[in-house]
Order: C-alpha cells, then sequence, then structure tokens
C-alpha cells in the first residue's frame, strides 16, 4: 500500500528553473562550444588574445571569448555556477539589469586581462599571445554579486564543507590574484577571474554610493588636516567644555 504524502510537500534541487537571461546565456555557450569543436580555429578569432586586438584591431574578442570554452568540464563548470548564482540574482534584479552586469563584468574581466599582459614582469608575455576563452570573468563577477548580496549565506566546497558566500569571494579573490602574478603556465586566466571580481564590485558600489562616499569622506578629512595645519588648530579649551577645537 502506497503511504499518503501530504500534496504541500515539494522538493527542489538548486534555485529551480531557468530564468530568461541565464537559459538565453546557457545556450549561446552551448552554441558556442560545439562551434568550436566543428571549427577549432574559431578559438584564435573569437576567443581573447591581447596580440591581435592590439596588432589586429581585433576589438569583437572581449565580448566573444566569452561564449567558447576549452574543454567540457570548463562548459559544464561555468554553465552550474551560471544557474546556482544567476538564477537568483536575476529574480532578483531584473533581467534587464542582470544581463548588463554580467556583460560589464565580462568585459571588464577582458580588459584587465588586456592590461596585464602590459606589465613589466614575466608573466604578461604569456598573457599577451595566449587565448583566453569562457564565461568566467562574468561567472566571478556574479559570485562577487551573490556574496555581496547574500553575505552570510553558505556556500558548500565540494558540497561538503559550508562557508559564507563573503568569505569564500575572499577566498578565491586571493588566489586568483597570487595565482595572476606566480603562475605563468597552468592554462587558467587567474588574471581574468580577478578582474571580474574587481569591475564587479566597483560597478555593484558605485551604484550604492560607497565609493562616491567613500570619497567624499576621505577628501573631508584631508580639506580639514589642512586646515588645522594651516590655521595651527590644536586640542585645548576650559576645563570642563570636553574636547574641543581652539585656535
Amino acid at each position: 500500500m502506497r503511504p499518503n504524502v501530504p500534496s504541500s510537500v515539494a522538493f527542489s534541487l538548486g534555485p529551480g528553473p531557468l530564468t530568461p537571461a541565464v537559459r538565453a546565456l546557457v545556450a549561446a555557450n552551448v552554441v558556442g562550444y560545439l562551434l568550436t569543436l566543428v571549427v577549432p580555429s574559431l578559438s584564435i578569432w573569437l576567443g581573447l588574445v591581447p596580440a591581435l586586438m592590439v596588432e589586429r584591431g581585433w576589438l569583437w574578442q572581449p565580448i566573444t571569448y566569452m561564449f567558447l570554452h576549452g574543454g567540457l568540464f570548463h562548459l559544464l563548470f561555468n554553465m552550474l555556477a551560471l544557474w546556482m548564482f544567476g538564477v537568483e540574482l536575476e529574480r532578483l534584479w531584473g533581467t534587464r539589469f542582470f544581463v548588463r552586469y554580467y556583460f560589464i563584468t565580462g568585459i571588464g574581466a577582458a580588459a584587465t586581462t588586456t592590461l596585464a599582459s602590459f606589465l613589466p614582469f614575466g608573466f604578461a608575455d604569456a598573457i599577451y599571445g595566449s587565448v583566453t576563452v569562457g564565461a568566467s570573468g562574468a561567472i566571478y563577477g556574479l559570485l562577487l554579486a551573490y556574496a555581496m548580496t547574500y553575505p552570510n549565506r553558505p556556500i558548500y566546497i565540494y558540497l561538503v564543507f559550508p562557508i559564507p558566500a563573503k568569505i569564500f569571494v575572499i577566498i578565491i579573490g586571493a588566489i586568483s590574484f597570487l595565482s595572476s602574478v606566480t603562475d605563468t603556465g597552468g592554462g587558467v586566466a587567474h588574471a581574468t577571474h580577478l578582474g571580474g571580481l574587481v569591475v564587479g564590485y566597483l560597478y555593484l558600489a558605485g551604484r550604492r554610493g560607497q565609493i562616491g562616499s567613500t570619497i567624499r569622506s576621505q577628501f573631508l578629512r584631508w580639506r580639514m588636516a589642512r586646515l588645522r595645519k594651516r590655521f595651527d588648530v590644536h586640542n585645548g579649551g576650559r576645563s570642563g567644555d570636553g574636547n574641543r577645537w581652539v585656535h
């Protein structure tokens, strides 16, 4: 005899069904991956190669590189992360803002990679002539946005160890920074990952007014310090007046 299960009981895995923008991005990435299987040379044309952007003017690459991947597991991992973190953010932000943020962080990650290729360090030469592909820059931007939106929500490392989203992003940001300046041949675009994090933070913090308020606060402190020095202001005052500023 089959046990009675209340109709109100429901089971779900992950954030739920794909949202419109996430669905379209997944489809575009799958198509891009299949095209490179058929025509491998497309990775050179559509991937991110700073040397070709500078010397031949292939300025479409900061956009098209996001839809190519270096292997099946690379594609699956990025699309899984896009689903896990992108669906909830798109529901919260709306499709238009989500798409704008996704491309800003992806293109910003490409710009970071290109700028890194001009640095006077050994790793820059490898970046300048290599091909970078994948949605990882935009995915890291989504991770950053998720951590800023839900800082204490747990993310399970290896599906076992829970860690708050804000701590998780700090860890992967530190790893990306250290790897970008020490790893010269790992095949992982650490500068791109770091760029996605940094550009995502600057964009979201700028919209929230955090950057502007910080700059204004620092400017006012600088002005006050100059005025105190100029007019020889010092702590003092009569007893009982508390901590007053006098000339």
